[in-house]
């Protein structure tokens, strides 16, 4: 098979961008998406041309470098997959696929489909470390959790990263991301004493990198590799006005919503 690609080029955050047309050629359906720019790139490379710089590292749905915009989708056209793990085959002889990088004013980007996520380490990093002195490895039963309370963290703790659910938010909104990452340990006893410090300090981080507010439409939801459900942004919310009528003198924002 072979496609049509219309990929976004761009040499820096300074320099104007344009798409560009590219003809790829004969593909195994069965290669990955990631692997298909890779045989368009030696192509370009074999050309003289500059190859498509994009981000990827695990290829196995894990990390959530991949981070694309395939048309017009986060991720491409399946639900509950990241780039890397979306296959030619999803695609037909003689299609033509647009290829963005993610757009939001919290991820500048750097070249072509390369965009910097570390806004997303600077609000995990405002989060802090949980200080329960563990000592050495204690007995499994040691700290009861209830398995409602368990099964929730892990269902957080899935979040990659990734930053489909700003790229997919008409607001540019993080809200997907740091509810999870809030509620990882919210959820969880090791994680209570510093719950609500944590909460006001990541959602304040969050508006200081510029990310939009809130308004529910789901779309975060929807494009997220893990599913992560807005269930967590509902709790992250209720944690964040608990943290506020405390009086923390620390939180000076009400993002959260």
């Amino acid at each position: 098979m072979k496609v049509t690609l219309k990929v976004w080029r761009q040499k820096d955050s300074h320099s104007p961008g344009e798409f560009k047309t590219y003809v790829s050629p004969e593909l195994n359906a069965n290669m990955s998406f990631l692997e298909m720019l890779d045989v368009v790139n030696e192509e370009l490379a074999v050309s003289g041309e500059e190859p498509i710089a994009f981000d990827h590292d695990c290829r196995e749905g894990i990390c959530g470098t991949c981070s694309l915009v395939i048309d017009g989708k986060p991720h491409g056209p399946h639900k509950g997959i990241a780039t890397c793990q979306t296959y030619m085959r999803s695609f037909s002889d003689g299609d033509q696929i647009v290829v963005e990088p993610f757009r939001a004013r919290a991820f500048p980007l750097i070249r072509d489909l390369v965009v910097d996520r570390k806004a997303f380490d600077r609000i995990q990093q405002a989060g802090g470390f949980i200080s329960v002195r563990t000592g050495a490895a204690p007995d499994a039963n040691s700290i009861p959790v209830p398995k409602e309370n368990a099964d929730l963290a892990m269902d957080a703790a899935q979040c990659i990263g990734c930053g489909a659910c700003v790229a997919a938010c008409k607001n540019a909104s993080a809200m997907l991301f740091v509810a999870a990452k809030v509620s990882h340990f919210g959820l969880m006893p090791q994680g209570q004493p510093e719950r609500h410090r944590r909460v006001k300090a990541m959602v304040d981080q969050m508006d200081a990198e510029g990310f939009g507010n809130c308004t529910v439409t789901g779309s975060c939801e929807a494009v997220c590799p893990k599913e992560i459900s807005l269930d967590f942004i509902a709790r992250m919310n209720r944690d964040y006005l608990i943290a506020l009528l405390k009086g923390d003198p620390k939180s000076t924002q009400g993002g959260a919503g």
